[in-house]
């Protein structure tokens, strides 16, 4: 039986590699703890204070600055709630839709006035074609139309309800079909969206 002695030179090489090796597994952990600390440091001072006013958006809906949002039902479409951006103070109700080129994933936008009104719609800078249905206090249809859009012209014709309404809903045009909107017509407003 022989004894294998090991030579002093594979020993040093074996220690050599071990240190190595041990440092940058070392410095591997340490750069990952540091990242994950700067990572929280980040989002504290800068991500927990973005954006001032948060918003959380359902999905597919993306918030339109200036307006809030409102749940609304149509009586012919019998538990199917519908969610709209929703235009209640008199800034809200001039801007409307303009400038919008999309409805940002909701359905419409509500137009809601605290008392009866006759006031008229128009379509000035809103490049979007519209279908405008009004309710009276109660929801019930009073009227609708096609509104086209008027860029780039000092003169744009106005669309009116046939009679006094509390409320106006604002589609993409042709839309006002799809939920059912016509003639003998409930809707019932309020509530958040879901």
């Amino acid at each position: 039986m022989t004894d294998v002695l090991r030579r002093p030179t594979d020993l040093h090489e074996r220690d050599r590699r071990r240190r190595l090796r041990t440092p940058s597994i070392r410095a591997l952990r340490w750069m990952i703890v540091v990242l994950l600390v700067a990572g929280g440091v980040s989002f504290i001072v800068k991500g927990s204070d973005r954006p001032r006013d948060p918003y959380l958006a359902l999905p597919g809906r993306q918030r339109v600055v200036g307006f809030g949002e409102i749940a609304y039902r149509v009586n012919r479409l019998p538990n199917a709630a519908r969610c709209a951006l929703l235009a209640q103070t008199a800034e809200q109700q001039g801007r409307g839709l303009m400038n919008q080129r999309s409805l940002s994933g909701y359905d419409g936008m509500l137009f809601l006035f605290a008392t009866d009104t006759t006031a008229q719609f128009y379509m000035k800078d809103t490049p979007l074609p519209l279908s405008i249905a009004w309710f009276d206090s109660g929801g019930r249809f009073v009227s609708s139309a096609d509104m086209e859009p008027c860029l780039d012209r000092p003169q744009c014709p106005t669309y009116g309800a046939s009679a006094p309404y509390r409320y106006a809903l604002e589609v993409p045009k042709g839309g006002l079909t799809t939920l059912g909107v016509a003639n003998g017509t409930v809707i019932s407003v309020g509530g958040p969206c879901t």
